[in-house]
């Protein structure tokens, strides 16, 4: 990986608490020195059982997360974290850059990944937007059609069926329940959910489209959010 000067400490990373988990101790101790000085509370694992046992003593804002490690590996232990915590921040690191393996990432709860080698900026960049995104507004009720999102309680509702969302899920459907019968363009949610461009590749966008209708239509309704080929995506009602 490469490095750049670090940033002073930021009102987002400052107080944070970040686990680092990665079996390799080169990796682990230049990640504690650089987010210390960013001014996270850093913490770090070795392996998927001190991850587990941290998580859980330690109760982290946002954990950066290896995908490949001896034991309970990355994947298994981002599944049970996330069922521990739907709002828990997670950054998986791996060093396979091919869609399918960072699809498998997501698929476990990831919220976003950083193909190794990385820049040390690129990296904590990308931890202030996970953490921008916990950060509370004021709550109103959106609707559209029978779909209803409280963004106090962060609850959505499809007609009567509850239906529970990731943070990142979340975020997805409140930039379309904001723009309704609008055409969002794909840069222009990942700037919006991920607080920065994917440079032209949107696997991890399709990922959560993906996840959200399924989750949308879980009882057979009929499809609120649709492709445009070409041009983006658009929560509409369906027509035909």
């Amino acid at each position: 990986m490469t490095s750049a000067a670090p940033a002073q400490p930021s009102g987002a990373a400052r107080g944070a608490r970040v686990l680092v988990v990665d079996d390799d101790a080169d990796v682990t101790n230049m990640l504690r020195r650089a987010l210390s000085f960013e001014g996270y509370a850093v913490s770090t694992a070795r392996d998927g059982a001190d991850a587990l046992r941290a998580c859980r003593e330690l109760v982290p804002d946002l954990v950066v997360l290896d995908l490949v490690m001896p034991g309970i590996d990355g994947v298994e232990v981002c599944r049970r974290m996330r069922a521990g915590d739907s709002r828990l921040a997670i950054l998986m690191l791996t060093a396979r850059d091919a869609a399918a393996d960072q699809v498998v990432g997501l698929d476990a709860g990831a919220d976003d990944y950083l193909v190794k080698p990385f820049a040390l900026d690129v990296l904590t960049a990308r931890l202030r937007a996970l953490l921008r995104r916990r950060e509370p507004f004021a709550a109103e009720m959106l609707r559209f059609a029978d779909l209803a999102l409280d963004t106090g309680t962060r609850a959505a509702r499809r007609g009567a069926r509850e239906i529970a969302l990731t943070t990142t899920e979340y975020d997805l459907l409140l930039q379309f329940m904001r723009h309704p019968r609008q055409v969002l363009e794909k840069e222009q949610l990942t700037e919006k959910v991920w607080g920065y461009d994917f440079g032209g590749n949107y696997n991890v966008l399709e990922v959560y489209v993906r996840y959200l209708r399924q989750k949308l239509e879980a009882s057979g309704e009929p499809r609120l959010i649709h492709t445009l080929r070409g041009a983006g995506y658009v929560l509409r009602e369906q027509t035909g």
